[in-house]
């Protein structure tokens, strides 16, 4: 599974973090921080993540 993110769509609403925050975070200047290739144990939470996005930006390829 590959993760991504639209830089240009996203707008840091921060919904991916609470949907999976093993994959998605925040840094200290409030910056989306994420792993691109997590592991397939969070792929639901991905898949919630994914879904939650109010602006649609996070993409995901290679869902099991």
């Amino acid at each position: 599974m590959r993760v991504g993110v639209d830089r240009d769509r996203c707008e840091d609403h921060g919904q991916c973090v609470f949907a999976a925050p093993g994959v998605f975070s925040f840094d200290d200047d409030e910056n989306l921080l994420y792993d691109p290739a997590p592991p397939p144990g969070e792929a639901g939470a991905v898949a919630a993540a994914a879904a939650a996005c109010p602006v649609r930006a996070v993409l995901v390829e290679g869902a099991p």
